[in-house]
């Protein structure tokens, strides 16, 4: 039996010899004790069947995994527990790539600071420019006549005042994090910084991603559940509540169109009661390596709503407050470069001058994207809304099951089953020679040639 699966599978084998393994696959395989089948793997990372299959021969080819042929053809893979440095050490491609995952979470990291950083820089450069420009017109006014001492020129008099509050030194400091919760935990307040001052004006900018970046993988992770805790035979009403646009008055929902992708996925297939009734079979979802226990699964595919930004409330006021300094000072340095001409050829002042519409579009970017941001987030929390609303009344609608719903789950017991390959179940296993193994089964093989003859 084992020879029939190797030649059916040696080309695809071969053929994924060298390439990149399946980081869920793997995680797969270690969350199930390093012995698992096609179904456990397919199940737990909502994988189609024949990409897990020709996953885990190429993780078995190349970490040294052993393949366990039962009796009745059933295939259980078991690994090495150390298989995540076989293939370390086997591959450069690997090393490199977890090379490149501890760099680019340093490149990410400069990314993220680097935004306030250049809001500091430029609000420091602007204060110095204007600084500069005070100083020049006041010394040029002094050298006039006593006469033009009432006439033009600047006074420091007129320049606006800014007050950045006792803390912002605090916030280049290594430890301001930890100075920041001691002052709130002094005043009673459960709020703490999870992240820098640097870290929080990106995420004032730019927010922190998107919470529902694996909703895919959480939907196919939860369908499979679904299916081995009632050990793989469902009606469509218990998948319904994990995907997308159903309404109960659907003409998809009504004709169940929605389970094609689900049997194409998970190697299903449909049965039909005497009275018209349809379930789903998924045998494959029905053996396992182990004995497994039902999962806990949620009653509808939840999705989370969009967050403006994890930063603190004092860390988002404190952006806020440097941004609209930062815009304040622009406008005010526009104003002094275009009073005169002459300034605009000293030094410092001429290079402040040559990147001032960078600086002045920084400052009108850095308080104009967090605010469409915003509003963009607010229509898109109302359609994650809607949507998580769908599922729950789907999932309603399965918890208070009427007659027919209650027959349609009865008749899909009656194709439920659960089975795990124990080692008594194990006909032949790469770990060992064949001679070997026939020897030790002498007894078993005699036992079936015996029943052959009887039946003959």
């Amino acid at each position: 039996k084992f020879q029939s699966f190797y030649t059916r599978n040696r080309n695809l084998i071969n053929r994924g010899k060298g390439m990149a393994h399946n980081p869920a696959i793997m995680k797969a395989v270690e969350q199930f004790g390093y012995r698992v089948t096609v179904g456990d793997v397919a199940a737990n990372a909502g994988l189609e069947l024949n990409e897990t299959q020709q996953g885990l021969l190429t993780l078995a080819s190349d970490a040294g995994g052993h393949l366990q042929v039962a009796e009745s053809g059933d295939i259980a893979y078991e690994f090495p527990k150390n298989f995540r440095s076989i293939l370390s050490n086997k591959y450069w491609q690997l090393r490199w790539q977890q090379w490149w995952q501890k760099v680019s979470k340093t490149l990410f990291y400069l990314l993220r600071i680097s935004f306030g950083i250049v809001l500091i820089l430029s609000i420091i450069l602007m204060v110095i420019a204007i600084a500069a420009i005070v100083i020049y017109m006041n010394s040029s006014r002094d050298g006039d006549d006593g006469d033009n001492r009432s006439g033009g020129g600047f006074n420091f008099a007129y320049m606006p005042r800014f007050w950045f509050g006792p803390d912002i030194f605090w916030w280049f400091d290594p430890g301001y994090n930890s100075y920041y919760q001691r002052q709130h935990h002094r005043k009673g307040s459960s709020e703490k910084a999870k992240m820098s001052f640097l870290e929080a004006i990106f995420s004032f900018l730019f927010g922190d991603g998107d919470p529902n970046w694996n909703l895919d993988e959480r939907r196919w992770n939860n369908i499979g559940t679904t299916i081995r805790n009632n050990s793989g035979a469902v009606i469509a009403e218990q998948i319904a509540p994990y995907m997308d646009n159903l309404e109960s008055n659907s003409s998809t929902y009504e004709y169940e169109e929605y389970m094609l992708p689900v049997l194409a996925r998970f190697n299903g297939y449909p049965e039909v009661s005497p009275q018209g009734d349809i379930i789903y079979h998924f045998p494959e979802l029905q053996v396992s390596a182990t004995k497994q226990k039902k999962q806990s699964v949620p009653a509808y595919l939840k999705e989370l709503p969009r967050r403006f930004s994890e930063a603190t409330s004092g860390q988002k006021m404190g952006a806020i407050t440097l941004g609209a300094a930062n815009l304040i000072l622009a406008l005010v340095l526009g104003s002094m470069l275009r009073g005169s001409v002459e300034l605009q050829a000293i030094g410092l002042i001429a290079f402040v001058n040559s990147i001032y519409w960078f600086l002045l579009g920084y400052a009108i970017a850095f308080l104009s994207i967090p605010i469409i941001r915003y509003f963009l987030l607010q229509r898109k929390n109302q359609k994650i809304e809607k949507r998580s609303l769908k599922r729950q009344k789907l999932a309603v609608t399965l918890n208070e099951a009427t007659p027919e719903l209650q027959n349609k789950l009865a008749f899909a017991q009656k194709f439920a089953a659960q089975k795990s390959l124990t080692q008594e179940d194990i006909a032949y296993s790469t770990q060992k020679d064949l001679l070997e193994q026939n020897l030790e089964q002498a007894d078993k093989i005699d036992a079936e040639w015996q029943r052959r003859l009887n039946e003959g």
